[in-house]
């Protein structure tokens, strides 16, 4: 993962470089390899540290670990409480889940971004670096934020199932949002709304998905940008500020949007429990 933005291709290599993923080929096509291992990393890496300071917790007066995750915890059953109005048992350990993960998938877009050529390059050499690809940000990839998304969708459908029964589920499909008096009214309407609430169903998880993508991929390709800039002696000082100056930014854009999708989570599982 080691092309310099000032050789060869110049920057638009270099940018085509980083945007390519580390894929193993399967049977039923390409997986991205780099967003499979450093999602499963950083959410070990999450479950260790909680676990960890979950065992050292006290009575008395907390250490400064575990006043942390009491605050984050708090925060986020806050949050739940007030969008989530039914049994919070599963809801608020999976808005904690979500959140944490999240956020620990975007703050990787704040490491340096030929980090892993860098090594590679050191231990192996040049050439082994220069055909080393592995995109560090995995909700920068579609892959992982739709399958997110679509874990959040199911667990929608299950909790709508749950909550209304399968007939008052299926009914809720071809009976709202318009309702109508008469037998050939209602029979009309059947269509309509079935074909509204599929659509509703079907943008929840695609909107998410795409509004963590849409984000995390921009912020990635500003920082290739940037990098770009800070190839040559001559603005290299300027791409150092504009560097540090977007990483700052940036950090506001992490929290927000692991925020963001974790609230959205939990407002659809919420919308799942309504009775039109």
């Amino acid at each position: 993962m080691s092309v310099e933005p000032g050789s060869g291709g110049g920057l638009t290599e270099y940018i085509q470089h980083h945007l390519t993923h580390n894929a193993v080929q399967t049977g039923s096509g390409a997986v991205h390899f780099d967003s499979w291992a450093t999602g499963l990393g950083v959410g070990l890496i999450f479950c260790l540290w909680f676990w960890l300071l979950a065992r050292k917790a006290t009575a008395g007066v907390p250490s400064k670990g575990q006043a942390f995750v009491e605050m984050v915890v708090e925060f986020v059953d806050g949050q739940v409480k007030d969008v989530f109005h039914g049994d919070r048992s599963f809801i608020a350990p999976l808005a904690l889940t979500i959140f944490m993960w999240v956020f620990f998938m975007n703050a990787m877009d704040l490491l340096p971004l030929d980090m892993v050529g860098f090594g590679v390059h050191h231990l192996a050499g040049a050439e082994a670096a220069h055909h080393t690809y592995w995109r560090i940000v995995p909700t920068a990839d579609l892959n992982t934020t739709l399958a997110m998304s679509t874990v959040v969708f199911l667990l929608t459908i299950f909790y709508s199932i749950k909550a209304k029964g399968g007939w008052g589920f299926t009914k809720e499909l071809f009976t709202a949002p318009f309702h109508a008096d008469g037998a050939g009214a209602k029979l009309a309407l059947l269509l309509p709304n079935f074909v509204l609430n599929v659509v509703e169903y079907l943008s929840k998880p695609v909107s998410l998905a795409m509004r963590l993508f849409g984000n995390m991929y921009g912020g990635e390709l500003v920082f290739m940008l940037i990098a770009g800039l800070a190839a040559s002696w001559v603005t290299f000082v300027p791409g150092v500020l504009f560097n540090t100056a977007w990483a700052i930014f940036h950090i506001l854009i992490i929290l927000l949007q692991a925020f963001i999708f974790m609230v959205l989570s939990v407002v659809y599982l919420a919308m799942a429990h309504e009775h039109h």
